[in-house]
């Protein structure tokens, strides 16, 4: 195995969160008993709808969390907390306004004590990655909305971590500025060979960039079905990849039991 590749093991994870209102309290099942295996060098998109717990489950992988039963192993040890092997980009930047862009990059090398020059020298090159060297002393104020994800991308990789988890980090861009980020994490990943789990609401996504899609259902949380993505990769021509019929028919079969818990008809339409 590489040493920037891990394979993750969720093994029966539950979680449930007391939720306080007044006087009363109620107990509110997050997740009931979710195993899911993840090769090194995979992509995997868990997709479903609001309240199925794919961010609890991301949270838990980072180390956010904990699992009331349990456990999360990534590359043969238990997670106990947040380590330098797993990374998140988050559904915002969450830069630090008083930090330029370079300086935002090194603030995890910084944290784990990195000298000046080598932690200087790994964020100019995560920049570089991101296409955003030109812009390494940029506050975010200075900055769009697709840059400073692509900061935060740097950011998350900055550490080298083996596992690079996202939550919906796309979600609030244009719609221009979201596909150029997502060929950026398939070219990303053509390169690092990183293990990225990615939460997603958006199909289209969750397909085009997805070795496989897990499928959650809500109350409580767990795992529905697991869909194999055989479309081919390099993905390097993302309009290309949309327009092949397998393309929307995986996202169709996706779709229909999303919205229905029925498995696609052999004669469905492609795509809706």
């Amino acid at each position: 195995m590489a040493d920037n590749q891990a394979g993750v093991s969720i093994e029966d994870v539950s979680k449930t969160f007391t939720v306080r209102g007044g006087r009363q309290v109620e107990e509110v099942h997050v997740l009931d008993r979710v195993s899911l295996r993840v090769e090194p060098g995979e992509i995997i998109a868990l997709t479903g709808l609001s309240g199925c717990g794919k961010t609890t489950l991301l949270r838990i992988l980072l180390g956010l969390e904990r699992p009331d039963s349990g456990r999360v192993v990534v590359n043969g040890t238990e997670v106990e907390g947040c380590g330098a092997d797993r990374s998140m980009v988050f559904q915002n930047a969450q830069l630090f306004p008083w930090r330029t862009a370079l300086e935002n990059v090194e603030f995890g090398l910084e944290a784990r004590g990195v000298s000046t020059q080598e932690r200087r020298r790994t964020a100019l090159e995560k920049l570089e990655l991101v296409g955003l060297a030109h812009a390494a002393d940029r506050r975010p104020d200075q900055l769009s909305g697709g840059m400073q994800q692509r900061v935060g991308l740097a950011r998350a990789l900055s550490v080298d971590p083996a596992v690079l988890l996202m939550d919906e980090p796309f979600g609030a861009l244009d719609a221009q500025t979201r596909e150029g980020l997502q060929a950026e994490v398939l070219r990303i990943h053509r390169e690092t060979g990183k293990t990225i789990v990615f939460v997603t609401h958006d199909l289209d996504e969750a397909v085009l960039l997805a070795d496989r899609v897990v499928l959650m259902a809500p109350a409580p949380g767990r795992i529905d079905r697991i869909f194999p993505i055989g479309l081919p990769r390099p993905r390097t021509d993302l309009m290309t990849v949309r327009g092949l019929e397998e393309f929307g028919a995986q996202r169709y079969e996706i779709w229909r039991r999303l919205m229905t818990g029925a498995p696609a008809q052999a004669d469905a339409p492609a795509s809706t």
